[in-house]
């Protein structure tokens, strides 16, 4: 079947990255000169994806407004002959049909997912976590789609991490198919270094069967009070295969400050306008402890 659908999370408070977030959303925050939402936008669309459903809460109003049209802008822009950043401003409200759901409550992950339901109806789905932006060719969530309709199952994008970051993430184990891909026997949510059954880290990208919000509904709320998502794939591997993807590609948390700063480095200098000033100007900078 066909994955045409995204699901985009961007209600969380975003309190790692405060005070910038008390009064912004952290979607909106730019990475170098566009907000970090919209490169997540872009690689669904690059991936074949026509419908995103972006899951907001209050305060997240700037989030709507950006992917929609702004006409004083374009006439602004128009009357000024600045056609380049007018046909850019134009391509963001085109990039998808955007929808968007509310979820009133802050109830973890799996309640935000849920929320989507009526939208994605019962069809697989790519479920996006913005805070992760990803740098590759194909784009991750097109390397994951892929995956998905070879093997036939739900997939969760994963990344090898170092011993001190495991307690740090959903790690998962299960037999290596090759290529990249292991379908899963097991899924940890933060476990001890001692317990992990690898590292290979779960990432804010999956491909999602339909089945997956059945259940969510059913699954009680677990560390914090809320529902995880981990603990509904783990309940969904008992009835169909689940895959991981070590996906290839480059994969910056910009939910983090330090994160958003090495993604915006990172980032800048692949742009032919930035790139050559902003190497010049790392090359000056004492790096020397």
């Amino acid at each position: 079947m066909q994955v045409r659908k995204a699901v985009v999370l961007a209600a969380g408070y975003g309190t790692r990255l405060l005070p910038a977030t008390k009064a912004q959303p952290k979607e909106s925050l730019p990475l170098v000169d566009k907000p970090i939402i919209q490169y997540t936008v872009e690689e669904a669309a690059a991936a074949g994806i026509t419908q995103v459903c972006i899951v907001t809460a209050a305060g997240k109003r700037a989030v709507e407004d950006h992917f929609d049209r702004t006409l004083e802008l374009e006439m602004a822009l128009h009357d000024k002959g600045d056609h380049a950043r007018l046909h850019e401003i134009r391509r963001i409200s085109e990039l998808a049909d955007i929808v968007y759901v509310r979820q009133k409550e802050q109830k973890g992950v799996g309640h935000a997912v849920l929320q989507a339901r009526d939208v994605v109806g019962n069809e697989p789905f790519l479920l996006m976590f913005p805070d992760d932006v990803t740098v590759a060719d194909p784009p991750v969530s097109r390397q994951m789609v892929d995956v998905f309709e070879k093997h036939g199952g739900s997939v969760i994008a994963v990344q090898e991490v170092p011993d001190s970051e495991v307690e740090q993430y959903g790690i998962v184990g299960g037999e290596d198919l090759g290529g990249g891909v292991f379908r899963l026997n097991t899924l940890v949510e933060k476990p001890k270094l001692e317990d992990a059954p690898s590292r290979l880290a779960i990432v804010g990208r999956y491909v999602l069967t339909p089945e997956i919000f059945g259940i969510l509904e059913k699954t009680p709320p677990g560390a914090g009070r809320e529902i995880q998502i981990t603990d509904a794939l783990a309940e969904l591997m008992k009835t169909q295969p689940v895959f991981a993807y070590q996906f290839k590609g480059m994969r910056f948390d910009t939910g983090r400050p330090l994160g958003l700063l090495i993604a915006s480095i990172e980032i800048g200098l692949r742009r032919a306008d930035i790139g050559p000033g902003l190497r010049t100007f790392l090359r000056t900078l004492p790096l020397d402890d």
